[in-house]
């Protein structure tokens, strides 16, 4: 796979989890909503309505969750870059702490110079 395939995947991955996790708490909230109807006995709102609301709503998370598994790859994807710029960014501290250590011991060996 290319890494702009990938790329796309990240974003695609990002969006579904939101979709998500969204439709988990839509379906939390009509759930919550359904109970204080009945506690207050206020329900006026029929089966009819609060069903097929229900029934859409886990639809939807169930497909965001497939979606979101499908496009995983990309989340791996981002991860191996973060792997290799740590190791990037790493390789380049070492670089340039040997460098300060060359430059000490050239300022002390001038130094010794200077006293003898």
């Amino acid at each position: 796979m290319q890494k702009k395939d990938l790329i796309q995947y990240k974003r695609k991955y990002d969006m579904y989890r939101h979709h998500a996790w969204a439709g988990g708490i839509l379906l939390s909230l009509l759930m919550v909503i359904r109970v204080l109807l009945e506690i207050l006995n206020i329900s006026n709102i029929p089966d009819l309505i609060i069903l097929p609301i229900g029934v859409i709503l886990i639809v939807y998370v169930l497909i965001s969750i497939f979606f979101t598994y499908r496009y995983l790859s990309g989340l791996n994807f981002q991860q191996e870059q973060q792997i290799i710029q740590v190791k990037t960014i790493s390789n380049e501290v070492e670089k340039d702490k040997l460098k300060l250590e060359k430059k000490k011991i050239k300022t002390e060996f001038k130094k010794q110079k200077k006293m003898n």
